[in-house]
């Protein structure tokens, strides 16, 4: 199996699920329950860091797109 996935899309999609958590977090402080940040921030970056081990593990990163040669 290998991964093929470029830099900027998994930042991409890291900053897309980070914001929803957090936003999530926003709406149960809003309703009552309050969670500290500290736990959130440092599962962000356990998340980013197991993605791009899993990525490099996997066959590294996308650098050149195939498919595209010149005319």
């Amino acid at each position: 199996m290998t991964v093929d996935v470029s830099r900027g899309g998994l930042l991409v999609t890291l900053a897309i699920f980070g914001v929803i958590v957090y936003e999530m977090r926003t709406v149960l402080d809003f309703v009552g329950v309050e969670l500290p940040i500290i736990p959130y921030m440092a599962a962000v970056f356990v998340l980013a860091g197991l993605s791009i081990w899993f990525v490099t593990l996997k066959g590294g990163w996308r650098t050149e797109p195939e498919g595209d040669e010149p005319a």
